[in-house]
C-alpha cells in the first residue's frame, strides 16, 4: 500500500505530472509519421517488386505498421492516467492547505511530519484545543489518504499498461456488440464484462463504435475519438477539393467553401486544445458534416464530484466550438476557485443541429429533434461515473435553453439542477413540468439582453394592429411570456432566479459578471 507523507504531498507538483502526460501524448505524432513512412515504402515496393519475397516483405511491413498503430491508444491512455493523477493531487493539496489554515485559525501548529499540537504562544492546552487538534488531524489524514489513493490508482493502471505492452497488445476480437439503441446502463454492463485487452482491441479496431456509445467510460471514448481526428480532417479537406474542382465554383459552392474553411479552422483549434491544456480535454464525439457537431469535456466527468453539461444555442457549430468551450471553461475555473478541494468537470454538448437563422430559431423543431440525444447523453454520464454519484447540472443558453427544457419535459434528464441563461422560453409554462424540484431550476437574464424581445407572435401582431410599437411596449412591460413559453427568469415560472450584470445576450460568462459566479455556485450545489 502506498503511503503519502505530509512533506511529500506539500512538495508534490501536479503540473509536472500533467506536463509529463502531455509529452507522452505528443509521441503519437512521430509514431503516426513513421506509420505513414512505412505505408509509403510498402507502396513503392509493390510497384517494382513481385514474387514470394515481395509478398513476405509486404506482410512484414504491414505487421510493423500494425504494431506501431497499436501503441497510439496506449500513449493517449498514459496521458489520461497522469492527467487524472494531477487532478486528484491538486484536490488533495487544496485539502491539505485548508487543514493547515484551519490549524492556524485554531492556534495550532502542524510540524513537518504532519503532527498537530497547540501553539503555546497563542493558546493554552484545553479540552477545546484538543478537539480542534483532532479535527485538524482528521482533515490532514483525509488529504493524505486522497493522495495515496490517487497514487495507487495511477500506479496500478500504468502497471497494467506495461504488462499489456510486454504481451504485444495481443487480444482476440471480443464477442458481441450492444445494439445501437441499447440503453447506456446496458452498454456500461457490456463494457464492464470485457477484459482490459478486449477493450483496447475495440478502441484500436472499432473506434467509430466505441467513440459514440453513451455508457462507455469517458477515457475509452476519448482514446477512440482521438484516433479518428486525422480522418475527420481529411473528410473536410476532400470536400474542399471536390468544390474547388468545379469550374467555375459558383455562388453556392463559394458559400460552402467559406463554411468548410470555418469548420477546418474550428477543428484545428479544437485539436490544439486537445493536445495541451489544463484541465485535460476529453473528446466524446465529433461529426464534421453539415455545420459540425462536437462533444468535449474539460476534466474527466467519470471521476468528478460536480459535472456541468453546457448546451449552446443559435449558430453554434464546429467553427465556433473553441469559443463555446471557453465558456464552459470559465464556469469550471470559478468552480475551482470557489471549491479547490472538490473535483469538477464541464462538458460542451453540441450534438444537435443548432439553428443558423432567425426563421429556424422561431421553430422548436430542432430542439425536439435534439431531446433524445441529450437525454441519452446524460444517462450515459450517470452510467459511466465511478464512485458516489456526481452532482449533474445541465445549462442551456439562448436556443440551447429550449433544447434543455424540451429534453427535460419530454424525455427526462439525469440531472440534479437545470440552469437557463438568456432564454427565449424553455417549452414549459412552469418549472414543475421539467421533472426536477422547482428549487433546482435556475434562470438569469441580463437587463439589456435582447432576448426580452422574443415575444409570442400573437402578442406582437396585436400590438401592431393597435398601432403600438412592439419595441416600446416590450421595454416598458412587466409581462412574462416569451416566444417559447413563460420566461424562466420571471418568478411566475416557479423556479429560482440568480442575478446577472449587463453584457447583452452573450455576456453571462464575462469576468466579474455575477451570473458567472451564480452558474458556478449552482454547479457546486451552494
Amino acid at each position: 500500500m502506498t503511503t503519502i507523507g505530509y512533506r511529500q504531498l506539500w512538495a508534490a507538483d501536479p503540473g509536472g505530472w500533467r506536463a509529463a502526460g502531455t509529452a507522452w501524448a505528443g509521441l503519437t505524432v512521430p509514431v503516426e509519421g513513421r506509420v505513414g513512412e512505412l505505408a509509403g515504402a510498402a507502396g513503392r515496393l509493390r510497384g517494382g517488386w513481385s514474387g514470394a519475397a515481395a509478398t513476405a516483405a509486404d506482410v512484414r511491413l504491414a505487421g510493423l505498421r500494425g504494431e506501431l498503430t497499436s501503441v497510439t491508444p496506449a500513449l493517449i491512455e498514459v496521458d489520461q492516467v497522469l492527467a487524472e493523477l494531477a487532478g486528484r493531487l491538486t484536490v488533495a493539496k487544496a485539502r491539505l492547505a485548508e487543514a493547515v489554515a484551519l490549524a492556524d485559525a485554531a492556534g495550532l501548529l502542524v510540524d513537518r511530519a504532519g503532527g498537530v499540537r497547540a501553539d503555546p504562544s497563542r493558546v493554552r492546552p484545553s479540552e477545546r484545543a484538543g478537539v480542534a487538534a483532532a479535527g485538524v488531524a482528521a482533515a490532514l489524514r483525509d488529504a493524505l489518504d486522497r493522495a495515496g489513493t490517487a497514487d495507487r490508482a495511477a500506479a496500478d493502471r500504468l502497471d497494467e499498461l506495461s504488462r499489456a505492452a510486454a504481451s504485444g497488445w495481443a487480444s482476440p476480437p471480443p464477442p458481441g456488440r450492444p445494439a445501437s439503441d441499447a440503453p447506456p446502463a446496458v452498454v456500461r454492463a457490456w463494457w464492464s464484462g470485457l477484459t482490459p485487452a478486449q477493450r483496447r482491441w475495440l478502441v484500436g479496431h472499432e473506434p467509430a463504435l466505441v467513440g459514440r456509445l453513451d455508457g462507455v467510460p469517458v477515457a475509452a471514448r476519448d482514446q477512440a475519438n482521438r484516433l479518428r481526428l486525422d480522418a475527420w480532417r481529411e473528410e473536410l479537406l476532400a470536400e474542399r477539393r471536390r468544390l474547388l474542382g468545379r469550374v467555375p465554383p459558383g455562388p453556392a459552392a463559394s458559400v460552402r467553401l467559406h463554411g468548410l474553411a470555418a469548420r477546418l479552422a474550428g477543428l484545428d483549434a479544437l485539436s490544439g486544445r486537445l493536445a495541451a491544456g489544463d484541465p485535460r480535454a476529453y473528446l466524446l464525439g465529433l461529426d464534421p458534416t453539415g455545420e459540425g457537431r462536437v462533444v468535449v469535456a474539460l476534466g474527466d466527468p467519470d471521476h468528478a464530484d460536480r459535472v456541468l453539461t453546457y448546451v449552446p444555442g443559435m449558430t453554434a457549430g464546429l467553427d465556433d466550438a473553441p469559443g463555446e468551450l471557453d465558456r464552459a471553461a470559465r464556469v469550471l475555473g470559478r468552480c475551482a476557485a470557489l471549491a479547490p478541494g472538490e473535483r469538477s468537470a464541464a462538458v460542451l454538448w453540441l450534438d444537435y443541429d443548432a439553428p443558423d437563422f432567425l426563421p429556424e430559431a422561431a421553430s422548436a423543431r430542432q430542439a425536439h429533434d435534439a431531446g433524445p440525444a441529450l437525454h441519452r447523453f446524460q444517462e450515459g454520464l450517470r452510467a459511466s461515473h465511478e464512485g458516489p454519484p456526481a452532482r449533474q447540472t445541465v445549462l442551456g443558453h439562448s436556443y440551447g435553453s429550449l433544447v434543455v427544457g424540451v429534453a427535460a419535459r419530454e424525455h427526462g434528464l439525469a440531472a440534479d439542477a437545470l440552469v437557463f441563461v438568456g432564454s427565449p422560453g424553455v417549452g414549459a409554462p412552469h418549472a414543475a413540468e421539467l421533472g426536477l424540484p422547482p428549487g433546482q431550476v435556475w434562470a438569469s437574464r441580463a437587463v439589456d439582453d435582447v432576448i426580452r424581445l422574443a415575444q409570442p407572435v400573437d402578442e406582437l401582431a396585436g400590438r401592431a394592429l393597435l398601432g403600438v410599437s412592439p419595441l416600446a411596449a416590450v421595454l416598458g412591460r412587466a409581462g412574462h411570456e416569451l416566444w417559447f413559453g413563460t420566461d424562466p427568469a420571471d418568478h411566475a415560472f416557479g423556479g429560482r432566479v440568480f442575478p446577472s450584470g449587463r453584457g447583452g445576450h452573450a455576456g453571462y460568462w464575462d469576468p466579474g459578471n455575477p451570473a458567472l459566479d451564480g452558474m458556478a455556485r449552482i454547479v457546486l450545489g451552494r
